[in-house]
């Protein structure tokens, strides 16, 4: 009988968890290690913070505490320090530049009536209006046509001309500027019939001696007149401009630079030319030039004519207003000029080497 052989039993290494149980187990591995490396990220900086104050305490001897204190305060001081800058910087006003005095803006201007300028409320009131209407300029006459002088003036010529209540000039000025208006200065020139009769040879005269009126008499209206010829008158009109200049105006304005209205045989100018509208004209442009260089760079001087004056020759300038050599001609005029009218006006003052023309409406700040 054949034995029977002992079966070998074979065995396979196969797994017996299911496809759902690996899912599960691989993702409880990933979670794991997730969960070790948040740990690890949030325990990082205090594992730091103890390693580097385990350093600097134990090995190197030094007191953080204090240290950190005192770098707090700093921080503080210097952040305080800012602050109190700021703070001052934004509550000092920003500084404002002074008002140029001599300076040519181009824009407008307006006359006040200096009889009215008594006090500083009345200056004030009457500087603000015309900022209020947009003037730049303050035209204040302190020598009319009439010879008045309205201010206590100390040139000698000028002594029988000062008026009964003259007005504190050098305020008027201050009080404008500060009001944010350039204050400018309006003096008569040639047209005074008053200061001849305190120093006559500045006169036009009759017969040599007599002076010369520009009708029959004083009782019919006749009146004196300067004589643009006499050196001493010159003198006169250039000392009232360094007065009043003095006084805070740079801007000075010369109105009457002219002759007397009319030419006859019994006028005696003292020189020859002053008959004919040649010499007139030249030596008008002679006195205007003489009052330029006496007072380049301290003064800007200004010729005031009617536009009347500017657009033809007459005896009265020998020639056009225009035309007589002055770097800053202000014209005035009672009704607005036109645009064609103002253009060839400017256009004629440009070609005669005028720098600066303003066409000023006389009714424009009533």
């Amino acid at each position: 009988m054949a034995k029977n052989k002992r079966q070998k039993v074979k065995h396979y290494n196969r797994s017996f968890y299911s496809r759902e149980t690996r899912v599960k187990r691989g993702i409880g591995i990933v979670v794991l290690v997730a969960a070790v490396l948040a740990a690890a990220w949030f325990a990082a900086p205090h594992v730091l913070d103890w390693a580097t104050h385990t350093w600097y305490t134990v090995v190197k001897d030094r007191d953080l505490e204090a240290e950190s204190a005192s770098r707090a305060e700093a921080a503080a001081s210097s952040a305080a320090a800012s602050s109190a800058a700021a703070s001052q910087a934004a509550s000092e006003p920003e500084e404002e530049k002074p008002l140029d005095g001599k300076a040519i803006t181009g824009g407008s201007w307006a006359e006040l009536d200096v009889t009215t300028l008594t006090d500083e409320a009345a200056i004030r009131a009457a500087a603000r209006q015309l900022k209020q209407q947009g003037a730049d300029y303050a035209l204040v006459t302190l020598k009319d046509a009439a010879g008045t002088v309205y201010y206590a003036s100390g040139v000698a010529a000028a002594a029988q001309s000062i008026t009964e209540n003259p007005v504190d000039a050098a305020n008027i000025a201050a009080i404008l500027r500060e009001e944010g208006i350039i204050p400018a200065a309006q003096l008569a020139a040639f047209t005074d019939p008053v200061s001849v009769y305190t120093d006559r040879s500045m006169g036009v005269h009759y017969d040599g001696n007599s002076l010369w009126l520009d009708n029959v008499s004083a009782a019919k209206g006749g009146k004196a007149w300067m004589n643009p010829f006499a050196a001493s008158a010159v003198q006169y009109v250039g000392d009232l401009i360094e007065e009043v200049q003095g006084m805070g105006y740079e801007q000075v304005v010369l109105t009457g630079v002219q002759f007397p209205n009319i030419i006859t045989r019994k006028q005696d100018f003292g020189a020859s030319g002053g008959k004919s509208r040649e010499g007139r004209a030249a030596q008008l442009t002679a006195d205007i030039a003489a009052w330029q260089t006496r007072f380049a760079g301290s003064v800007t001087l200004w010729v005031s004519y009617p536009d009347a004056l500017c657009t033809a020759a007459t005896d009265a300038l020998g020639t056009t207003g225009t035309s007589l050599g002055m770097e800053n001609l202000l014209v005035t005029s009672s009704t607005a000029l036109d645009a064609d009218s103002r253009a060839a006006l400017e256009q004629a003052a440009a070609d005669a080497g005028v720098k600066h023309v303003v066409v000023h409406d006389t009714a424009a700040f009533r």
